[in-house]
């Protein structure tokens, strides 16, 4: 039953990476076709390069959890390296940009947006998961859920207070968002070890 929870635990992990990336993908590509021509040719570049990132992430997603759980690990470390150059290189889109505050704030709107939506979806997963369980197992789970649904409310309230603040650095948007990850990181490994521990005691 470990096994299962790490997977469980990895694949919310990629998940949310990868609706981060689809999101500021998005939030980009529209920026971009409103943009003169000259400088559309430069976002559109910069957007293929994300999405050769993003691309290579899904794959190394894919191939690593059909090698299975002792896999994971590695593919993890490689994915955060991924993850990180996605990060460094929208970060230097925004410090050579200028101050396009208008852009930032969308696109961290719209990763504020993905990660509230994981936040739901790992508690909606979890939730079903622990309805298959014997009733007498499911307090621990429940109680991991209901403390997982309010780190999101949390961690919404915080980046809602931090959008609506409005002229922030990307370098200060980009740190919150970090920190709701960590927050997420944190709350679904916590709910998948409950559900482990219930689903394996006698």
């Amino acid at each position: 039953m470990p096994e299962h929870s790490s997977v469980h635990v990895y694949l919310s992990w990629a998940k949310q990476r990868i609706d981060e990336m689809d999101a500021t993908l998005a939030s980009l590509e529209t920026k971009a076709s409103q943009a003169k021509a000259d400088s559309r040719a430069k976002a559109n570049q910069f957007i293929a390069d994300l999405k050769r990132l993003r691309d290579e992430f899904q794959a190394e997603v894919k191939a690593s959890t059909q090698a299975g759980d002792a896999a994971l690990q590695d593919a993890k470390a490689q994915l955060e390296s991924q993850w990180n150059a996605f990060e460094v290189q929208l970060q230097a889109y925004f410090e050579s940009a200028g101050k396009q505050i208008e852009q930032q704030q969308a696109t961290f709107r719209d990763i504020a947006a993905a990660q509230v939506k994981a936040w739901r979806d790992a508690a909606n997963e979890l939730q079903a998961e622990a309805s298959k369980t014997a009733a007498a197992r499911r307090a621990g789970v429940e109680a991991a859920i209901q403390h997982m649904k309010a780190d999101a409310a949390q961690a919404e309230a915080r980046l809602q207070k931090l959008d609506q603040a409005g002229n922030k650095s990307w370098m200060a948007l980009s740190g919150a968002l970090a920190e709701s990850r960590r927050a997420f990181d944190r709350a679904s490994q916590q709910a998948w070890n409950a559900f482990t521990q219930s689903t394996s005691k006698k």
